[in-house]
């Protein structure tokens, strides 16, 4: 009977972890690392920003972020998409603090990360947050407009 109890509660608490990880995993988060040289992995920052991916060769879910990340970049203007591979980066992978892969970094053109995502981002959450205004962008459509 013990055993049983001992069974269910392991049970109880494999099913919590796994909703609270499903919930996580591809969400976007803010940013976790600012002031790094991209250039040093070779990317090249796009005109209103950059997905950084950070994949493995044998990880299936990077090839579904590759085909969502693609689609992105497709549909707003402005944006590039770089696959960076983690295992021939390590020294970076240890500073950015990339648990694993996929992990998506949207860097603004300055290189400044803005979100991250773990796992498959998902593309609406993508595209709505590239598409969010600017405070260049604010300043073109309403000059008289005061910045506070």
């Amino acid at each position: 009977m013990t055993g049983l109890i001992a069974l269910l509660a392991a049970l109880a608490v494999a099913a919590v972890l796994a909703v609270l990880w499903r919930r996580r995993e591809g969400r976007l988060r803010p940013a976790a690392v600012s002031g790094y040289d991209w250039s040093t992995l070779g990317v090249g920052l796009g005109e209103r920003a950059t997905l950084v991916q950070f994949s493995s060769a044998f990880c299936a879910p990077c090839r579904t972020t590759r085909a969502v990340l693609a689609r992105v970049e497709e549909r707003v203007e402005g944006v590039v998409h770089v696959d960076v591979d983690a295992e021939s980066h390590l020294a970076a992978v240890r500073e950015l603090g990339i648990a694993s892969t996929p992990t998506t970094l949207v860097l603004d053109p300055a290189g400044r990360e803005l979100a991250r995502a773990t796992g498959v981002p998902r593309l609406a959450e993508v595209v709505a947050l590239l598409e969010r205004p600017t405070p260049a962008d604010r300043k073109l459509d309403n000059p008289d407009r005061i910045s506070r």
